[in-house]
Order: C-alpha cells, then sequence, then structure tokens
C-alpha cells in the first residue's frame, strides 16, 4: 500500500504524465514492480495509461479522493468568511493552514482569476512546510521536541536557491517568528514570489492555525505594509471566529 501511494504521489506531481521507466527511477522501484503497482492503480480506476503519450495520469477516481479531502477539511463558513476579507483587502490569494494530526495542511483557499492560488497550494498541500510563510509559523509553535520529529520525517528540500536548508538556520529564523508573530518568506518556495503569514490562536491561547496570502516579490515589496496589516486582521479576525465556534458548540 505504502509503495502504490507513493506511485499516486509520483504521477500526482507530474502535470504531463510519466512514463513507467521515468517512475521507477523517480521511487528508485524496479520497472516490473512499477508495472505491478500501476496495473494495481489503473484497474482501481485511480490511474490511466495514456497509451498514444506512452505515460501515466490520474484516473477519474482520483478527483473523488481529493473532493473527499476537501470535504473532510472544510471549515465553518465564519472562518471561509474572514480568510475571503484578506483576500479581499490584501489583493492576493489568502490561504488558512491548520494542524491535521501531525501533519500542518492547507485547509482553505480564497483567490480569483486576478489573484489566483499558487501551484501547488491546493487544499490539503502539506509539503515544504519549512519553505512556506503559513508553514513557518506552526513549525514556531511546537515545542523543539516536536519540531525536530517533524522536521526529520519532512526533511528539508530546497525549493528554491534562497530555502534555508539548514536547521541552525531554520532555528534561528523561526525564532524571529516567534518574537514578531509574522512570518515571510521571499522567493524560497517558489521564483518570484513571496508569502507572509500570521498565527490563529485558540481560546487556550496556543497556536493552531496560519493565515497567509502570496503575491508577486516586487508587488509584495510596494505593498508590504498594508499586506502585513490585512494579514494580522484577518488572524485575529480568525481567533475571534474559532471562540465563537467553540462557545456556540459548548
Amino acid at each position: 500500500m505504502g509503495r502504490a501511494l507513493r506511485v499516486l504521489e509520483a504521477i500526482a506531481a507530474s502535470p504531463c504524465g510519466i512514463s513507467a521507466k521515468d517512475l521507477s527511477t523517480a521511487l528508485g522501484l524496479t520497472l516490473p514492480t512499477t508495472y505491478h503497482l500501476l496495473t494495481t492503480l489503473v484497474e482501481a480506476g485511480h490511474v490511466v495509461h495514456l497509451t498514444d503519450k506512452k505515460v501515466f495520469a490520474l484516473g477519474y477516481k482520483a478527483r473523488y479522493l481529493g473532493q473527499a479531502l476537501s470535504r473532510q477539511l472544510a471549515v465553518p463558513s465564519e472562518i471561509a468568511s474572514s480568510i475571503r476579507v484578506v483576500h479581499q483587502q490584501a489583493d492576493a490569494a489568502a490561504y488558512y493552514a491548520i494542524y491535521r494530526d501531525t501533519e500542518v495542511v492547507i485547509a482553505h483557499v480564497e483567490d480569483s482569476d486576478r489573484r489566483p492560488r499558487v501551484q501547488p497550494l491546493d487544499v490539503g498541500f502539506h509539503q515544504a512546510v519549512h519553505a512556506t510563510a503559513f508553514g513557518k509559523i506552526m513549525l514556531s509553535a511546537m515545542e523543539a521536541e516536536q519540531r525536530t520529529q517533524y522536521l526529520d520525517q519532512a526533511g528539508m528540500d530546497p525549493c528554491t536557491p534562497s530555502t534555508i536548508r539548514c536547521r541552525a538556520g531554520l532555528e534561528e529564523h523561526l525564532t524571529h517568528v516567534r518574537q514578531s508573530q509574522i512570518a515571510l518568506e521571499i522567493g524560497e518556495f517558489q521564483h518570484g514570489l513571496a508569502c507572509m503569514a500570521a498565527p490563529v490562536y485558540d481560546p487556550a491561547g496556543g497556536v493552531t492555525a496560519s493565515v497567509a496570502i502570496s503575491l508577486p516579490i516586487a508587488e509584495f515589496r510596494a505593498r508590504r505594509w498594508s499586506v502585513e496589516r490585512a494579514v494580522r486582521q484577518g488572524a485575529v479576525r480568525v481567533t475571534r471566529s474559532l471562540a465563537l465556534v467553540g462557545r456556540s458548540g459548548a
């Protein structure tokens, strides 16, 4: 099952599909094993073989998995509304990330044709936490031991030459995040992109989520302070919404 999921994830990360040979090389599997896993996934409907291009791509059932994940991560309407306000006030794509057990995952996105979300920052995205602003907020709030375990498992693969690659450098950076209650990354996740995030608190005062935006670097620098105000205010609104939701559910 684990290897089949790795195959599915590799195919999902290949927008034009991927050949069995390239898949075998990328995952360090033998070609017969790769074909066996692909056959199983094709029969289940999660993968299709595009014979004209000689590549494998996601099948129709993979869409249902994505839809199911979106339903499971769905946020209350009050929170969705607050993220929409951030999108409008910051004039930027806006994101809401949460802890899901031991993972940091995007649970909601508000964007538009004018300000589209950054791919692959969709609902369910949980990679490259060390290189994203929302991820840095969540990492900074973890206990040191928990953060070490998380990074041991997730790794710190570079997304761009600007990505922080060493633990000591990341720890120093996260200290500033905790002190300022704002996280910023410029070109660490994608070239030409800047992201900013602020923490959301639970009723006990612990960080439980983060609100973030993304913009082209030049525009972000030109509007830095108005964008930061929108992000901080948005995080405060979501914090209040969580408190209200908690009280109504008590």
